[in-house]
């Protein structure tokens, strides 16, 4: 089966795969083929954002784990870090979630790190958008000498707590990827950005929005799917 995992979006970038297995793991001796992963993952989550000072809401439960994977769609459907607003806009809207979900779901970005070799050619060569020079200057020195995996945070001011601080990057013009530097760009995204930066709890009522949607994509519930006692593989 190809993995999903090997996508290019995926490939060298996601991590934390044996956290999941711990839990499951530990799930299994306890409570054999109940929680299925699709749910671990969903409400690990929630509980990784609460653990960094964000917000807490219900995880809907009951998801069954996929007989298959597709690498095609991992491939086509992720958004790219090289995106515009209007293809943003359009790539969340294939799979249900409107305008105000995309820029709540990129609030995300207020955690975590990406490497050199997504951003730094944007950085140089990108003139759709406006980047601060020092801070253009200090991510290109970080990934000097063609070390691209060299890596930077998402968010420059607080990197490991989920709070507005990514929002006020942006209208500081301290976006590290394009499709951050997008959101704020003269463009129809602005206020809401504007009003994130401003309203911790604005974010944080339409981010909680978002992922339940998320969360209720094309779910297996029923007799659909297994759920699997490993999560790296089918039964």
């Amino acid at each position: 089966m190809s993995s999903e995992k090997d996508a290019a979006p995926n490939m060298n970038s996601l991590r934390g795969f044996e956290v999941i297995d711990d839990i499951k793991s530990q799930l299994e001796s306890v409570c054999p083929q109940t929680v299925s992963c699709s749910d671990i993952l969903t409400i690990a989550a929630r509980d990784s954002v609460v653990a960094l000072g964000g917000a807490n809401w219900t995880v809907f439960l009951g998801r069954r784990d996929s007989l298959t994977a597709n690498q095609n769609a991992a491939n086509s459907d992720l958004p790219s870090p090289d995106f515009d607003l209007s293809t943003l806009i359009s790539a969340f809207a294939n799979k249900g979630l409107s305008t105000t979900d995309m820029i709540a779901l990129s609030g995300a970005h207020t955690i975590g790190l990406s490497r050199c070799s997504v951003f730094q050619n944007s950085i140089i060569s990108d003139t759709s958008t406006k980047i601060d020079s020092s801070f253009a200057a200090s991510l290109q020195a970080n990934c000097s000498n063609g070390v691209n995996n060299s890596t930077a945070p998402l968010d420059t001011t607080t990197p490991t707590v989920f709070d507005t601080k990514y929002y006020q990057n942006l209208m500081e013009y301290k976006g590290l990827l394009h499709s951050d530097r997008v959101l704020y760009n003269n463009g129809s995204a602005d206020l809401q950005v504007s009003i994130y930066a401003q309203n911790p709890y604005q974010f944080f009522t339409d981010f909680i929005t978002g992922m339940i949607k998320m969360g209720n994509i094309s779910v297996l519930t029923g007799s659909d799917g297994e759920i699997r006692i490993n999560c790296r593989k089918t039964n």
